[in-house]
């Protein structure tokens, strides 16, 4: 019985790091990149979900990248092109990141991607 009990938990802790790995890894060059897939699976776009990955170095997002979603493609690219290069450079060590602008015609999809990073950035923080 003891080694059942050991092995449940050496399975379980498995199973937690594995997903702590699944939300944030860290790069050789010092780069973490935050997956929201998980910690953002309540916050809907037009059409569902809409996770993105925040690139976070030295306490400035680098880049964020949406992820595979239910989201119309020229709405996604719409966010791409317009919105998402606003992050670039952002500072986020002090309080939140600041508030992007929502892009016009794909609203639904930035107010999501925006309540993404949020949460990506606040697990970088709490996290790292």
């Amino acid at each position: 019985m003891k080694k059942k009990a050991i092995f449940t938990l050496l399975l379980l802790a498995a199973f937690t790091t594995a997903g702590a790995q699944d939300v944030m890894k860290k790069e050789k060059d010092g780069t973490y990149i935050v997956n929201t897939t998980t910690l953002a699976k309540d916050v809907e776009g037009y059409n569902g979900t809409t996770p993105v990955e925040v690139h976070i170095k030295k306490n400035k997002i680098v880049k964020v990248v949406p992820l595979k979603s239910q989201e119309g493609p020229k709405y996604v690219a719409k966010v791409k092109k317009d919105m998402l290069p606003k992050y670039e450079g952002m500072n986020v060590k002090s309080g939140t990141v600041a508030e992007v602008d929502a892009v016009t015609g794909a609203t639904f999809t930035s107010n999501a991607i925006k309540e993404n990073v949020k949460r990506g950035v606040g697990y970088y923080k709490s996290h790292k």
